[in-house]
């Protein structure tokens, strides 16, 4: 018991750090694309959701998988304590990562015109702009992954998720001030990423103590290591954009741009998900190098029950009102995204009902399983992108994101009960989930039949809330609380006393 409490523990401090960072993160992020979309043309703001695809595309192949393999080997051979081999991967992450990056940017700023021909843009400057900053984004993102390696995630928090968003929100509403116009904007979101990733790297050099030094042995194992993540890390990219970039290769940029108003919201749900696989990887990394197993399988079921109770309210809010969602927050000449909007959310609440899977088979070295899982699921989603966009348009890109990433994580989840017996469902889980979900349903039907009004935004809250209210109602009456839960409520309470009386 005492194991779980700390590891739970350590898990839940992480996770409430990088929940600050995902929080900051995507409401910047958010409120960027708000500005955008509000004010370009629909056009332009599908202009923008491609480049902003192919960024995150060549972003992640330049990192070549290094994102999971630098994280898992670093945590891991920090636990048997083998310095030696951290300094070496550490060394070989960055080399690669560059190298990488700057050969892709070569690829797209040399193709940007024969790219925008593909994608039916009328100029080639987004584009360009956007291969600009796939090496600064690369330098960025193996920095965080790296520091995460050594249960450093504030300084991912600090720079990836609050300083550069914050500085993008800022030049966005700089530049909108100033009427710099559509490709001003373009210029003021892109800028904040070069000067992020000068002053992270220079904060590296002096914060990263330990010597670094070239290793060939140690870099070709972590290549052979992290190729296999490349590959799913990719595969899971191109399942998110594939959707964007095909609407925009079968349809029209306005179609684009109506199209990603839904997926940016959908893409909030596994936040609480995203947020604790931060930190889940290297504590359990070191568990994994010590053969807890039966401690990693009561941390698994636990945190993925308390994430889906964390996202259920989010999930019903947004999936009963999708036209009022929309329309409050892009215009209403988006509403018509609401159909898309509520598949997407379906597909997002299976990946956070199996909990964190593909992360545990990363722990548990089976890279490959993970991607044999994701290249079914790219076919899959390429596949029926192909035979559905043309006839059903955005409502076919979303049947198609949603299976897709449904057929992956029941591969990923069969795949970790089958290895080491780890699954969420417990008794507890599933009484959570049936009486939230009668609950629930059952007030939204009363709403119907007894209310012709407009959604609004104070309604929107009020649901929120009232969902809430019930669920936590429901995991009381039904008694649906573990051992393991009263750890991470005592945790939580720590947590916050300590930010409560701590000195401002």
């Amino acid at each position: 018991m005492g194991n779980t409490s700390e590891s739970l523990g350590k898990i839940a401090k992480g996770a409430a750090i990088a929940f600050v960072g995902m929080l900051a993160f995507t409401f910047f992020e958010f409120v960027t694309r708000v500005i955008i979309a509000r004010y370009a043309t629909q056009g332009e703001y599908g202009a923008f959701s491609i480049g902003f695809a192919l960024l995150n595309i060549f972003v992640m192949i330049s990192c070549l998988g290094l994102q999971g393999g630098a994280t898992r080997c670093i945590a891991y051979f920090r636990g048997k304590g083998e310095d030696e081999k951290v300094a070496g991967i550490v060394y070989s992450s960055l080399q690669l990562s560059v190298v990488a990056g700057l050969f892709f940017f070569l690829v797209v700023f040399v193709s940007s015109d024969f790219l925008n021909e593909i994608f039916h843009l009328e100029q080639s400057t987004v584009l360009k702009l956007f291969a600009v900053a796939i090496p600064f984004l690369t330098v960025i993102e193996i920095l965080s992954y790296i520091f995460i390696g050594f249960n450093r995630i504030k300084e991912k928090v600090f720079f990836r998720d609050i300083l550069m968003y914050l500085l993008r929100v800022s030049c966005i509403v700089f530049a909108f001030i100033l009427g710099f116009g559509f490709l001003g904007m373009m210029y003021a979101y892109l800028l904040p990423t070069v000067i992020v990733a000068v002053v992270f790297a220079g904060y590296a050099v002096k914060k990263l103590s330990i010597q670094l030094k070239d290793n060939v042995v140690i870099r070709k194992k972590l290549f052979r290591f992290s190729i296999p993540l490349l590959v799913t890390f990719l595969s899971t990219v191109i399942i998110i954009r594939a959707d964007t970039l095909m609407l925009g290769y079968f349809k029209t940029s306005e179609i684009v741009g109506l199209y990603n108003t839904a997926v940016p919201i959908a893409q909030l749900l596994p936040i609480f998900l995203t947020s604790m696989g931060f930190i889940y990887v290297p504590i359990s990394s070191q568990l994994y190098s010590k053969n807890l197993v039966e401690e990693m399988r009561r941390n698994y079921a636990v945190l993925t029950k308390w994430v889906l109770m964390a996202t259920l309210p989010f999930f019903f809010t947004i999936f009963l009102f999708p036209e009022a969602v929309l329309t409050i927050i892009f215009g209403p000449s988006y509403e018509h995204a609401g159909s898309a909007l509520r598949i997407l959310l379906l597909g997002a609440l299976v990946q956070v009902l199996t909990g964190p899977n593909a992360l545990t088979l990363v722990v548990a070295g089976k890279t490959k399983l993970n991607m044999v899982d994701d290249l079914i699921g790219l076919i899959v989603n390429i596949s029926l992108n192909f035979f559905l966009i043309p006839t059903m348009g955005i409502t076919g890109a979303a049947i198609a994101s949603s299976i897709s990433l449904i057929t992956i994580n029941v591969l990923k989840s069969t795949q970790i009960f089958w290895l080491h017996k780890i699954h969420p469902f417990t008794l507890n889980f599933i009484k959570s989930i049936a009486t939230s979900t009668v609950f629930i349903s059952v007030i939204y039907l009363l709403f119907v039949s007894l209310s012709s009004t407009s959604i609004t935004i104070w309604m929107l809250i009020i649901f929120f809330f009232l969902f809430l209210t019930v669920q936590v109602a429901g995991l009381i009456i039904t008694k649906s609380f573990d051992k393991e839960d009263i750890i991470l409520l005592q945790e939580a309470k720590k947590i916050l006393n300590k930010n409560v009386n701590s000195p401002v």
